[in-house]
């Protein structure tokens, strides 16, 4: 009688766990709606909500131009864009420190950002020689040589081994590769080419248009049915690596599978509006406070806290500089300092990194 008790309990307990970790995914859902629909209303021109409403039920091709324009062509673009990078760079991050072990990783640490950035400042300085529009040019040159970094570090770990080690060694020799090679054509650049890959650089939502969004959202859905079959597999693996063996799980196949998946969420973030610091360090740590290491629920809130960071910093950017938004980049680069201190303190306190 007392087990079954005990059993019951037990049950009782893990479906209260459980409701609280869908009522802070649920609340998180909440607050990205509510910051997308401010991030709606402000910008250069200003927009009353009651405005916004009324462009959105009409829709695209809604009575009042001026409005059906600004919101339509301009600012839903930009949003949504930044809903989407934030989700991926959010969800690539959390993957990224579960196949790693190591809670101060980021997509960034194997060198996809760099690689995107050398493509990006390839693109500006020589896409003249391509006949294509310069807004396809880019983007695509970045998500090559994002793909290329990807093949690099992917072939050393099937020629040694996919442990977490070998792919931190193998991501950080790329990282300075290619920002090396980056500095090498910024030297080389004249001083308007160096002017734009400087600012693309920065990483901004206003390169956001339909088509950025509509590539960008594509690859992120793409890539939901394997980061969710792989959900109790990631969650398996922060038991340990030999836990995880000896409950059969194929540690090896599960990291090149996750990376080859961080590596694509990273480049469809980073290939339109440049290199966004941070987002994929703060939003894991942030979901792991919430709804711990079950990654069921960790994933959904990583995302969702990501696509909140991004927005938050797109809304903060318009109020402190109405006229010319600061580019997002540079607001969760110094907003995450002292995010990444609060996050080092409070793992400090319960006993370590």
């Amino acid at each position: 009688m007392t087990g079954v008790l005990s059993v019951e309990a037990m049950r009782g307990s893990y479906r209260r766990v459980s409701a609280r970790r869908a009522a802070a995914i649920l609340t998180a859902a909440l607050v990205l709606a509510v910051l997308m629909m401010l991030d709606l209303t402000t910008g250069p021109s200003g927009m009353p909500l009651a405005d916004v409403l009324h462009g959105l039920a009409d829709g695209p091709r809604g009575a009042d131009r001026s409005i059906a324009t600004i919101l339509w062509q301009l600012r839903m673009p930009q949003t949504l864009m930044g809903a989407l990078v934030g989700g991926c760079l959010g969800l690539a991050g959390l993957q990224m420190q579960t196949i790693l072990g190591n809670p101060l990783a980021s997509p960034f640490t194997l060198g996809f950002s760099a690689a995107a950035g050398f493509g990006a400042a390839l693109a500006i300085m020589y896409g003249g020689l391509v006949p294509l529009p310069s807004y396809l040019v880019i983007p695509a040159s970045a998500f090559a040589m994002t793909l290329v970094a990807c093949g690099l570090i992917y072939l050393v770990a099937r020629l040694r081994s996919a442990s977490p080690e070998i792919l931190v060694l193998g991501g950080i020799a790329v990282l300075f590769f290619f920002q090396s090679v980056q500095s090498l054509l910024q030297f080389l650049a004249s001083p308007e080419v160096l002017q734009q890959i400087v600012f693309w650089l920065f990483g901004s939502l206003l390169k956001s248009t339909w088509t950025s969004v509509a590539v960008t959202g594509a690859i992120f859905l793409a890539s939901l049915p394997f980061v969710l079959r792989d959900t109790w597999a990631l969650t398996t693996l922060r038991l340990g690596d030999a836990n995880a063996v000896s409950l059969g799980l194929s540690v090896d196949a599960v990291r090149r599978r996750t990376f080859l998946i961080v590596a694509l969420l990273t480049a469809a973030a980073v290939s339109f509006v440049g290199t966004i610091g941070f987002v994929g360090l703060i939003a894991p740590h942030a979901a792991r406070a919430l709804v711990g290491e079950d990654h069921r629920f960790a994933l959904p809130l990583s995302a969702l806290t990501g696509a909140i960071i991004l927005i938050g910093a797109s809304v903060f950017g318009k109020f402190i500089s109405p006229g010319a938004a600061i580019p997002v980049g540079i607001i969760t680069a110094v907003a995450g300092v002292p995010m990444l201190f609060a996050i080092i303190a409070r793992r400090g306190r319960n006993g370590g990194v």
